[in-house]
């Protein structure tokens, strides 16, 4: 079962379009070219049951409403940052960048849940700092996390817009990410995908 990376938008948004297992997929943070989002799922010949958004910066949920309208999957996130769903547009704008609204998410996140697709189970870990409800994605089975914008390669997320708070992104990566086994391969929300491992050893900000 695959995984596809898909980097979309101006800010360069890793998209993942997830195979689950018996025709089901999730495709996590749509946040722009929502057409090319499609055409992988097409091509994985996947039906998508669930949207998931990391958080809800207006880059990471731009394309949700033209994927659900053209899937029928339902929305996922956090509900500290749910609110954020129907300020994409306006805050996009303040970026000099064009982007939709979201619908309404169907469900909340929680910290702990697991949500089921086909055959695959993921983890939901509250990654709170970035944004009050940033969300990561832990699926054990594939040594997989999936960390939006909580943790990067050698680095990690912004805490300077609102909501964010350093204290806060620390703790969350800490306690819920490194505590992942050394082997688990993250992709992060934008640029290259790493491993907890490298994290623990090379992160500048985790020492």
């Amino acid at each position: 079962m695959k995984t596809e990376t898909l980097v979309v938008g101006s800010l360069g948004v890793n998209c993942l379009v997830i195979d689950c297992g018996n025709g089901e997929g999730v495709v996590v943070d749509p946040g722009a070219e929502p057409g090319r989002i499609l055409s992988a799922v097409a091509k994985l010949n996947l039906k998508p049951v669930y949207v998931i958004n990391t958080h809800g910066h207006f880059d990471h949920v731009g394309g949700n409403r033209d994927v659900i309208a053209a899937t029928g999957a339902k929305l996922l996130i956090h509900q500290s940052d749910a609110p954020q769903l129907q300020r994409a547009a306006e805050v996009g704008k303040m970026y000099g960048l064009a982007t939709e609204n979201s619908p309404p998410p169907d469900q909340f996140l929680e910290d702990g849940m697991t949500i089921t697709a086909g055959t695959t189970s993921i983890r939901v870990i509250h990654t709170p700092g970035h944004t009050p409800g940033g969300c990561s994605l832990y699926l054990a089975d594939r040594k997989l996390v999936i960390t939006g914008d909580t943790l990067f390669a050698d680095s990690i997320g912004r805490t300077d817009l609102p909501g964010g708070d350093h204290a806060t992104l620390i703790k969350a990566i800490r306690t819920g990410l490194l505590t992942l086994p050394d082997d688990t391969v993250v992709i992060p929300g934008h640029g290259p995908a790493t491993t907890i491992g490298g994290e623990k050893r090379n992160n500048p900000y985790l020492q």
